[in-house]
């Protein structure tokens, strides 16, 4: 059995951007946000529900979710694989770009709901150890959050080492099929009893999909391997002409040392010569303030 890889664009948006899977969704929001009791998110709408994108508009399409609860919330989940920069100032455009666009102009400002940003990344951003991170507007003084309209949440899957064995909550089981299932042959025995899995595993099985889907699915694994590739002879030419520049940079350096310490070494023997030379006319003591040679080392030569 092979199983999608849920950080291609694709496969993400398919598993937990499909309406009619909306409980896959629901499951990894309130894990990945520990809604419970009240705060327990029971229903969701889709603003931009999963369609197969069009190879030639990719660059246009919008592959991110977002998604209402049933108080009016919005969500916002973006899978990004690649370190482009700025990601923290981007989840930030996207959650005021979002709150804004919940109120009519001239409309109360009463009416704004909250915006949660939920970003998935491939690599790491922040210095912390733990691979979940939650970022609030914060009373400096009070410690309180009395700016409660926007939150942060961000999962760094490198920092995420856990072995099946040692998952132990629905977000362990969510962040390792997100970074390991392209990698599994069968669904593990730790899914089986949770149907919300067993849907996102069925959705993630490629023999179930349609051509059009898995050509775009190849078109972009191909696509990030093509920028991946281009990354890395990059780096390989910037480190072979550091490495060229380096040598010719040493020779040069090492071209004028051998020839400071050529004169270095002629000067010092030519104070030598001389020393020797005034041996049996001055002390000691005179030949050293003449030629520039301690005493120690006329007295040397003398003996």
């Amino acid at each position: 059995m092979q199983f999608a890889d849920p950080k291609n664009d694709l496969a993400f948006k398919k598993i937990f951007g499909d309406e009619k899977h909306k409980s896959i969704l629901i499951s990894f929001l309130n894990a990945t946000l520990d809604f419970q009791n009240e705060k327990t998110i029971v229903d969701i709408a889709l603003a931009n529900s999963y369609q197969i994108p069009k190879i030639p508009e990719l660059k246009e399409t919008i592959l991110d979710i977002q998604a209402t609860n049933q108080n009016g919330d919005t969500f916002i989940v973006e899978m990004q694989k690649k370190d482009l920069g700025n990601f923290t100032k981007r989840s930030l455009y996207y959650t005021s770009k979002a709150y804004v666009a919940q109120l009519p102009k001239g409309q109360d400002y009463t009416l704004l709901k909250k915006v949660y940003f939920i970003g998935i990344l491939n690599f790491n951003i922040f210095s912390n150890e733990n691979y979940i991170s939650r970022h609030l507007i914060i009373n400096q003084e009070t410690n309180k959050q009395d700016l409660d309209d926007f939150e942060f949440t961000f999962i760094e899957l490198p920092k995420f080492t856990k072995e099946l064995e040692a998952l132990d909550s629905v977000l362990d089981k969510w962040v390792y099929f997100l970074k390991n299932a392209a990698n599994l042959t069968m669904i593990p025995s730790q899914y089986k009893t949770l149907q919300e899995f067993q849907e996102a595993f069925s959705i993630a099985t490629q023999t179930t999909w349609d051509i059009k889907e898995l050509e775009v699915y190849e078109y972009m694994a191909l696509k990030e391997f093509d920028e991946r590739n281009a990354l890395q002879t990059a780096e390989r030419k910037g480190l072979q002409k550091g490495i060229e520049q380096g040598i010719e940079k040493g020779i040069e350096q090492g071209i004028e040392q051998g020839i400071e310490q050529g004169i270095e070494q002629g000067i010092e023997q030519e104070k030598l010569a001389i020393a020797k030379n005034l041996l049996d006319i001055l002390d000691d003591e005179t030949i050293a303030k003449k030629t520039d040679l301690s005493v120690e080392m006329v007295h040397s030569l003398r003996n």
